[in-house]
C-alpha cells in the first residue's frame, strides 16, 4: 500500500510535468513555426500599400504585407505571406492591388485570384511577375491624364453643382429615394410598349420620319415658332378680358350646377304634365304655377350669364376676348400646317432609332439593376476607372503612355454591331436587323455574334 507520504510526494511529481507541458506548449505557440508560406510579388507601383496591409482572397483576409522593396528598375517588389490554409498557391493566381473604399488614401491591400487546383503549385518564395499583377490608378493620376482647360472645366462643373445643390439637399435626398422607382417603372412601361411590338415599330417608324422632317424643315420651325410666338402674344394682350372671364366661370358653372339639380326635379314634374296636355290643356294654370319657381331662381342665372358674355366697359367680357379669335386663327394656321408637315418628315430619323430600341431598353433595364445595391445612406453605384500609365518595353523597361494614346488604348477595338447582335442570333431569323438591306456594311457588321448557341 501506498503511505501519505507517498501519495504527497507523486502529486507533486505529476503537477510539476504539467507544468512543464504548458510551458513547452507556450514556447511553440511563441517561438514556433508562423504557419503562413512567403511569396514575392512585383508590381509596376506599390500603390500606397504599407507593411502589414492584408492579402485578400473574395473579401478575406489571407495573409499580410511583410516587407516592401524598390528592384533596380523602379518596380515594387512586395514580400507576403499566405496563411497555410490557403498556400500552397497554384499557376494562374494573379494579384491585383485595390482600395478598401473611395473615401480613404492609404487604406490598400493585394486582391489575389487563384488558380485552379488542377495546376502546378508554386513553391515557396516563388515570384509572380508584373504579368500576374496589375497596380492601382489613384484619382490623381486619371486627374494628371487632363490638359489644364480640362482639370478647370471639371473644376467648375464641381463647384457649379456644390451652388446648385446649395440649401436644396433635402429636395435632392427626396429626388434619389424616387429615382429607383422612376427607374422600375420605366422598365414596366417600356415592357407594355414592347408588348405591342408593331404599333410601338409604327410609333418609331413615324417618329424617325417626323424627325427627318423637321430638320429638313428647319426655316418653317422657324416661323412656327415665331408664330407661336405672336399668338401667345395675342393672348397675353387679353390677359384681363380672359383673368376676368376665368374669375367668373366658377360661380356661373357653380350656379348653373345647381339650376341643372333643380331643372332634373322640374323634368320630372314635366313629364306628367305632358301627359296631362295631351288631352286637355285645363291644367297649365297649375303647370306654370308650378314653373314660377324654376323661373325665378333662374333669372340670377342668366343675369350673371349675360354679365359674363356682354359687359359694360372694353375687354372685360367673352365678346371682347372672341374679337380677338379671327387673329389668333390667322397667326396660328401657317404654323399648324407647318407643324403637320414638320411630323410627317420626322418620321424617318424614327425609323433609323426603331431597331435599336432592345438596345435602349437594356441600358435603362441594366442602369437600375446597377444601382439597386443600398446601405444605411441609400441606394449607391461603386466605380473605379482603373488605366495602366505605362507599357512594359525591352529590358524591362516602364514606357509611359501618352494622354491621347491611353485615350486609344480605351477606344481600341470598339466595333458597329448591327441592331439585335448583342445575344445570341434567335432562330427565327429577326436579328441581326438590316432593315431590309438598308443597313449596309458603312452601318454596321452583322458577323459581330456573341459565342454560343
Amino acid at each position: 500500500m501506498i503511505s501519505g507520504k507517498q501519495r504527497g510526494s507523486i502529486s507533486r511529481i505529476a503537477a510539476l510535468g504539467a507544468l512543464f507541458a504548458g510551458v513547452v506548449v507556450l514556447f511553440v505557440v511563441l517561438f514556433g513555426g508562423s504557419g503562413a508560406t512567403p511569396y514575392t510579388i512585383i508590381f509596376q507601383n506599390s500603390g500606397q500599400l504599407v507593411t502589414g496591409d492584408d492579402v485578400q482572397v473574395g473579401g478575406r483576409r489571407i495573409g499580410s504585407v511583410q516587407e516592401i522593396v524598390l528592384t533596380q528598375n523602379n518596380q515594387a517588389e512586395i514580400k507576403v505571406e499566405v496563411d497555410d490554409g490557403y498556400a500552397p498557391l497554384h499557376e494562374g493566381t494573379v494579384a491585383v492591388i485595390r482600395a478598401t473604399s473611395l473615401s480613404g488614401i492609404a487604406n490598400r491591400y493585394i486582391a489575389l485570384t487563384l488558380g485552379p487546383n488542377n495546376r502546378p503549385e508554386l513553391a515557396d518564395g516563388a515570384t509572380l511577375g508584373t504579368d500576374k499583377t496589375t497596380s492601382i490608378v489613384d484619382l490623381d493620376q486619371l486627374f494628371d491624364t487632363f490638359d489644364a482647360s480640362t482639370r478647370k472645366g471639371l473644376r467648375e462643373f464641381i463647384q457649379g453643382g456644390a451652388r446648385w445643390y446649395a440649401g436644396k439637399g433635402e429636395q435632392a435626398n427626396q429626388s434619389a429615394k424616387y429615382f429607383a422607382p422612376a427607374l422600375s417603372t420605366t422598365d414596366v412601361l417600356f415592357k407594355q410598349l414592347l408588348k405591342d411590338q408593331g404599333a410601338f415599330t409604327n410609333f418609331l417608324v413615324e417618329s424617325e420620319k417626323l424627325v427627318t422632317t423637321l430638320a429638313s424643315r428647319s426655316t418653317q420651325l422657324t416661323d412656327l415658332v415665331t408664330n407661336a410666338n405672336r399668338a401667345a402674344s395675342a393672348v397675353a394682350s387679353e390677359s384681363s378680358s380672359l383673368d376676368q372671364a376665368l374669375s367668373l366661370l366658377p360661380g356661373t358653372l357653380n350656379k348653373a350646377s345647381a339650376t341643372f339639380v333643380n331643372l332634373r326635379a322640374t323634368l320630372d314634374d314635366l313629364a306628367p304634365l305632358v301627359a296631362a296636355s295631351k288631352p286637355a290643356t285645363k291644367e297649365l294654370a297649375r303647370f306654370f304655377a308650378d314653373l314660377r319657381p324654376l323661373v325665378d331662381n333662374a333669372l340670377p342665372t342668366f343675369s350673371d350669364l349675360a354679365l359674363l358674355v356682354n359687359k359694360v366697359g372694353a375687354n372685360n367680357d367673352l365678346t371682347d376676348a372672341t374679337k380677338n379669335f379671327p387673329q389668333l386663327a390667322t397667326l396660328a394656321g401657317p404654323a399648324f400646317s407647318n407643324s403637320v408637315t414638320a411630323l410627317k418628315k420626322a418620321q424617318p430619323v424614327l425609323e433609323f432609332a426603331r431597331p435599336y430600341t432592345p438596345e435602349l431598353v437594356g441600358w435603362f433595364r441594366d442602369f437600375g439593376q446597377g444601382t439597386a445595391a443600398y446601405d444605411a445612406n441609400g441606394h449607391y453605384a461603386r466605380v473605379q476607372p482603373i488605366f495602366n500609365n505605362y507599357t512594359l518595353g525591352a529590358g524591362n523597361v516602364l514606357n509611359a503612355i501618352t494622354p491621347a494614346a491611353r485615350f486609344e488604348e480605351i477606344y481600341k477595338g470598339i466595333v458597329k454591331r448591327c441592331p439585335g447582335t448583342a445575344s445570341q442570333a434567335p432562330a427565327d431569323g429577326s436579328a441581326p436587323f438590316l432593315d431590309d438591306g438598308q443597313l449596309g456594311a458603312s452601318d454596321c457588321n452583322p458577323t459581330l455574334l456573341p459565342p454560343g448557341p
